[in-house]
């Protein structure tokens, strides 16, 4: 028998991924789409390997277990929109547990099926107020960063009664940790900031970074991108950012909004590709955004020069720092041991196939041990803050708290910094998160 004609079960190729075909307008028929979901869900019911990775498919192996038929076919299609709302695209299942993605002829893409379910779901126009408001991080940032609304929002969100409030109204979790508001941005800390140090560059890295400042790290953690800044010119690396950006689309991604998601990246590619046309390598301190200018928008936009060019300078932050210590271009001299770590590693960053690299830089930290988790936080950006999806999101995170608990660590955090604050809420003990860039720069005593 021909090679090319075995059947065999699982695959032992690495997995690849096809373009998303979002403007074929047999993407948006639902005909087709429950089609394709019967297909996979039969594939998916007969595995069940991915059981314990997110809600969506516990909730799709009790639909089967609770039909007529114990199997798909019994499954009422309209209980379909059950497994996709509960799938926050964290691509775990593609990258870590599928033995039937591509290349394997079954052709199983769960997270992009999903995708297409959620983009199918927004133009019918099933879309709720509150899911509109929490994916426009541009425009609640903009609003919740004005001074003194800044201290207005930040106080409210930690009052009960009116956290009560805005459960009923808008469906945000009354118990979800909502991110506090600075509006002394990011990019107002690092305006006219000019680096003084030269770069030098390596095989693979140019040794000078644009860093894309993302939604969060501006508007509500600016601190850790000083850390990242401080860090980097420690080593060398000169850093700017864009000289304007906007959200880079992850968010309305999920939403299933795909227009929205060129919108901004019709915003966003001209500036980043002019940053690298004058020699700049990019990152974001956003797992996310970085996997969305890596994977999703190439994926999305695979005709597109430019999208290409920025995919290839655009790295992990603490991949480039390894990348940099590999040529011996990283600054090893550290004046303090960082103890014990647990390090929580983001799926968004697992997915990117990089390798450990936020490990790999803490463990040069002397007298430094990391503990590695790697499980889903649950928490999504927006999944853990909604009503109907919190308790979910807890009980998602529990393992990675149950880990930290028993690694009696020094200090804990993740490579999303949401995440690491969603753990914060599982914990609830007062033992706050720590950004690993900001851990290195403690470890360097700058």
């Amino acid at each position: 028998m021909a090679a090319s004609t075995i059947s065999r079960e699982g695959n032992l190729e690495a997995p690849i991924r096809h373009p998303l075909d979002w403007q074929n307008p047999e993407f948006y028929n639902e005909d087709s789409l429950f089609a394709e979901m019967e297909r996979v869900f039969d594939i998916c019911h007969g595995c069940r390997r991915c059981v314990s990775l997110c809600q969506s498919f516990p909730t799709l192996f009790d639909l089967v277990d609770e039909s007529d038929t114990f199997e798909v076919d019994g499954v009422d299609k309209k209980d379909y929109w059950k497994v996709v709302d509960h799938c926050y695209l964290c691509d775990l299942c593609y990258m870590t547990k599928c033995p039937y993605v591509p290349p394997h002829g079954w052709n199983l893409d769960f997270p992009h099926l999903m995708l297409r379910a959620k983009s199918v779901k927004y133009e019918k126009g099933d879309v709720t107020t509150r899911d509109r408001i929490l994916t426009s991080t541009d425009a609640v940032g903009r609003i919740a960063g004005i001074p003194v609304v800044s201290q207005i929002v930040n106080t409210v969100n930690k009052m009960g009664p009116t956290r009560k409030l805005l459960e009923s109204v808008l469906g945000v979790h009354a118990d979800a940790k909502l991110p506090e508001y600075q509006s002394n941005t990011l990019r107002k800390r690092l305006r006219g900031h000019t680096s003084v140090a030269q770069a030098e560059s390596t095989q693979e890295t140019r040794g000078r970074v644009a860093l894309f400042t993302t939604c969060y790290m501006n508007r509500n953690e600016p601190s850790v991108g000083e850390d990242f800044v401080a860090v980097y010119e420690h080593n060398g690396i000169p850093v700017t950012t864009p000289h304007k950006e906007r959200c880079c689309g992850m968010p309305k991604l999920e939403l299933g909004n795909l227009k929205a998601v060129q919108e901004a990246k019709e915003f966003n590619i001209p500036i980043l590709a002019k940053l690298v046309d004058d020699g700049w390598d990019l990152t974001a301190l956003i797992p996310s955004c970085v996997l969305m200018f890596k994977q999703e928008l190439p994926l999305m936009f695979p005709d597109d020069p430019d999208v290409q060019k920025v995919k290839e300078a655009f790295f992990d932050p603490f991949e480039y720092l390894v990348l940099r210590h590999k040529e011996g271009k990283l600054n090893t001299d550290f004046k303090t041991s960082l103890g014990k770590v647990a390090y929580h590693a983001a799926c968004h960053q697992r997915v990117q196939n990089i390798g450990q690299k936020t490990r790999d830089a803490l463990a040069l930290v002397p007298d430094t041990q990391v503990e590695v988790i790697e499980r889903c936080s649950g928490h999504d950006g927006t999944y853990a803050v909604k009503k109907e999806f919190h308790d979910s999101a807890m009980k998602i995170v529990k393992p990675v708290v149950n880990k930290i608990n028993n690694a009696e660590a020094d200090h804990f955090g993740s490579d999303c910094a949401m995440a690491g604050h969603h753990i914060e809420k599982g914990l609830d003990d007062g033992r706050v998160p720590e950004h690993p860039i900001s851990l290195l720069r403690k470890a360097y005593g700058i």
